[in-house]
Order: C-alpha cells, then structure tokens, then sequence
C-alpha cells in the first residue's frame, strides 16, 4: 500500500512540475529588446553664418564631473545654495522617498530568510456530549480516576519556523530588484538637487539683471528730469513749445511708472530665492555693481559619452531598467512550484500545571509544495505587467540618453550664438551712448530738435536693459549647459 501511495504521489509531483514549467513558455508575450546606449561620437558644430562672426573667446564644452562648489564664483550663491540643500521642502521629501527604498530592500531580503517565532496560547473549549469526540473524552482517563473534563481548557506555548526555500531565485531577484530601485531613488535625489543648484542660481542671476535694470533706470530718470528743467528753461526763453515739455514728462513719468514694476518684480525674485532656500522673506544682500563684468567657470572637455555617467536622470533611468529585468524574472517564477518548511515545538496541555512538563512537549515537522494549476490569470497578469513594464522601461532609458544628448546640444549653440549677440549689442550700447550725447550738445546748441533727443534717448535706454538681459541671459545659459551635463549634485565634500 504504502509502495503505490509513493509511486501515485511521485506522478502527481511529475504532472505539477510539467505543467508548472511549460506555462510561461508558450505564453504570447513581447519580446523584450536591450536598450539603445549608443550616441552620436561628437556634439554638432555651429552653422556656417554663426561661425563668420567673430569670437573671441573659447567656446564652452563638455565639463567633467565638477562640483557646484567650484562652478560657481559668487560666495552669496554659495551660500544660498548650501542653504537650499539643506533646507529646501521639496529635497527633504524626496529624501523620505529614498528611505522609503532602503526599507524595501530590508523587507524583502527578510523574506528568503528563515523566519522564527514565539507563540502562546490559552483557551476553554466545551463539545456536545453526543458527539463521537464528547463520548470519547467522557471516558478517556489522562490519570488514573482522571477524566477529560467536560470544560476542556487549552495552554501551549513553542516556536515556530517556516521557511520557503527560493529554489527559483524568485525572492532574490526581488531582492534585487529593490536595490536598483533604491539606487534609482538616490539617482532621482541627485537629479533633484541637480534641479535645485540650477535653479536658484538662475534666479539669482535673475535677480542682479533686475537691480541692474533698476539702477541704469534710476540714471536715466536722473537725467531725464535735468532735461525736463532745460527744456523748461527753453520754453520760457520762447524756443520751444509747452508740447516739448510735456513730451519730457510724459517720458519721465513713463519710466518711474516702470521703476515701480522693476521693484516688485525684484521682491517676487527674492520670495522666490527664499522659497527655495527654505525659509520666510527677507532681504538677500547681494552686489550687481559689476553684473555686466560677471564671467563664467572654464568648462573642461568632454565627450558625449560622459552623459552615461554624469546625468542623474540618464542613471536612474538605467537602474530602473535593470530592476524591471529583474521584476520579469521574479514573476515568472511565481509559476513554478514552490517549497516551504514548516515546523513547531513547544508545551501544550490542557492544565495549567502540567504545561511544562516533558509529557506536554510536542513537535511537528512539514514540507510543503505548492504550484499553481488552475485560475492562474493573477500570475499571468502580472507577468504580462512585468514584461510590459520591463519595455516601457527601455524606451525610458533611451529617452533619456536622447534628452540628455538633445539638450547640451541646444545649449552649446546657445551659448556660442548669446556670445555673439552680445558682442554686437555692446556694439550697438556704445554707439548710441554716443549718439545720446550728440543729441544732447546739438539739442543745447537748437540744432537738434527734441523728438530726435527723445527718441534717441529712449533707444539707448532700452538698448542698455536689452544688454543687460542679454547678460543675464548668457549666464543662464551657462547654469543650463551645467546641469545638462549632469553638474550639480555634487560638492567637493562628495568628491573627497
């Protein structure tokens, strides 16, 4: 008997594993292809009529990994810098997140690991006494004169053990899994302080344009009111028209009401630098005395190649692909059969004071196997899911190297192209800064007339604002082309 049982029970395993294992292969799934990581050997040059401009200075390549610490000249955007990165809401919660993932990996490694409990127990059961189980503790003595009582009470306390043993490495490339999506998080961390960096000193710079704006409108109002008192003069000596006046007014009017807006763009500039910095308004001390003589960090040479392995968001994608791989493997395993121990031991009896007692010890030992058979559409799903995902994730990783390629190319020619601009607009300052005080000596001498004063002034005013976002311009683009190149998550702290 016990030779057939075997024989029908070694079958029955047979007819599991079979079935089990042939499942997934016939399954119409899409094939999953490797990613892409290949890319262009070099970034695109200049078009012909850009490079027929003269230029002066060295066109900004790719820079090695360089801290922000060092990119950066200003000590205050130092500061406000550091301060953001300790500070700033939105890196803090993402900082969770990235807890959040270490735990995972700790709980799921916890769950290819022996697990060992401690239990107890305590209860009062009463059955029928015509019942087959009644009848038979009525009669039953545990002692000699002792009867089963009628009120049958309960107490055990022991240990318990189970154990599934990972013969398809299912929980390890969980495991796995979790820990390239943990790094993925830091990766996402990086690419959020990256982020930060390149925008607080954007707006930084935002914020010396707008003071330089100011102070070249102060200067301008300046001299316009001295105007306004010539012209005045000159109408009272009858050379002029109330017209001439009134037109000067109007222009200096025109620009303190400009002045104002200037202000409160000034203070929302601020409340924005302070909202990233993490803290209450307030004012930021800083000097664009000599905004327009501000130069950039030399940025060393590099290839394309270095994106791989400098942008945050290039080698999360990558370690989020690695982990949906791992995701596939983990679900297709969940097909096959699988093996789990159990056992316990410990004291139970239904006195209290014979509970540890050695007759009270018991012990049981079990292995179980189990493979899904029927109604396996949740497995199926999720592997789908799995594959699907795993897909999705290469075409993640290959956007972001197109991303990453696409936007230092654009920034390379923007800043090659704002240089050459801004050498003509200097031009342009110049000349109508001379042409302001040609005006101005005809105008003294009546050879001039004064629409020609006004609209010469007013040309070289809005030239000298256009310089100056021209200028803020150029050291944005250079803050872009930084954080492109996968700058700004690093300090020399990280480098050492």
């Amino acid at each position: 008997m016990n030779k057939y049982y075997f024989l029908h029970l070694c079958s029955l395993i047979f007819v599991i594993l079979s079935n089990s294992g042939c499942v997934p292969a016939l399954m119409n799934t899409q094939d999953p292809r490797p990613a892409n990581r290949e890319l262009p050997r070099q970034f695109p040059s200049l078009p012909k009529e850009a490079a027929d401009v003269p230029n002066t200075e060295k066109a900004p390549t790719v820079p090695n990994n360089i801290s922000w610490e060092h990119f950066f000249k200003d000590q205050t955007l130092i500061e406000l810098i550091e301060m953001a990165l300790k500070k700033n809401q939105e890196l803090n919660i993402f900082t969770q997140q990235v807890f959040i993932a270490q735990n995972e990996i700790i709980a799921r490694e916890g769950e290819y690991q022996p697990k060992l409990g401690l239990g107890a127990e305590a209860g009062v059961e009463k059955v029928g006494e015509y019942t087959h189980r009644g009848a038979t503790d009525s009669t039953t003595e545990y002692e000699p004169g002792k009867f089963v009582p009628e009120s049958l009470q309960n107490y055990s306390v022991g240990l318990q053990l189970s154990w599934e043993l990972d013969i398809w490495s299912r929980l390890r490339n969980a495991s796995k899994s979790a820990v390239f999506e943990y790094l993925a998080t830091i990766d996402g961390k990086h690419f959020l302080q990256t982020k930060l960096v390149a925008e607080v000193a954007s707006t930084y710079y935002e914020l010396l344009a707008l003071d330089k704006q100011l102070e070249i409108l102060e200067s301008n109002i300046a001299i316009q009111t001295e105007a306004v008192e010539l012209v005045r003069l000159q109408k009272d000596a009858a050379r002029l028209t109330s017209l001439a006046v009134k037109r000067f007014e109007a222009e200096v009017l025109k620009n303190r009401s400009r002045k104002f807006e200037l202000i409160q763009k000034i203070i929302q500039t601020e409340n924005r630098i302070n909202f990233l910095v993490g803290r209450f308004p307030q004012p930021i001390p800083r000097d664009a005395s000599k905004f327009i003589e501000i130069t950039p960090r030399n940025l060393s040479s590099g290839v394309p190649t270095d994106l791989l392995g400098n942008r945050p968001d290039v080698k999360r994608a990558e370690h989020e692909l690695e982990a949906a791989k791992l995701n596939v493997k983990s679900t297709r395993a969940r097909f096959y059969p699988a093996l789990s121990i159990e056992a316990s031991t410990g004291y139970e009896s239904f006195r209290s004071e014979h509970l540890i007692t050695p007759k009270s010890i018991f012990y049981n030992f079990a292995g179980n196997l189990t493979a899904p058979l029927l109604n396996r559409n949740a497995i199926r799903a999720d592997y789908f899911t799995a594959n699907s995902r795993q897909i999705q994730a290469v075409f993640d990783y290959e956007q972001a190297i197109l991303k990453a390629y696409t936007e230092v190319a654009n920034q390379l020619t923007s800043i090659e192209n704002i240089h050459k601009t801004l050498q003509l607009k200097v031009q342009q300052v110049d000349l109508l800064t001379e042409s302001n005080e040609i005006s101005n000596t005809l105008f003294k001498a009546a050879r001039a007339d004064y629409v020609e004063v006004l609209m010469t002034r007013r040309d070289a005013l809005e030239s000298q604002i256009e310089l100056i976002e021209l200028k803020q311009k150029q050291l944005i683009s250079y803050v872009t082309l930084y954080q492109a190149l996968g700058g700004g998550w690093t300090s020399s702290i990280d480098q050492r």
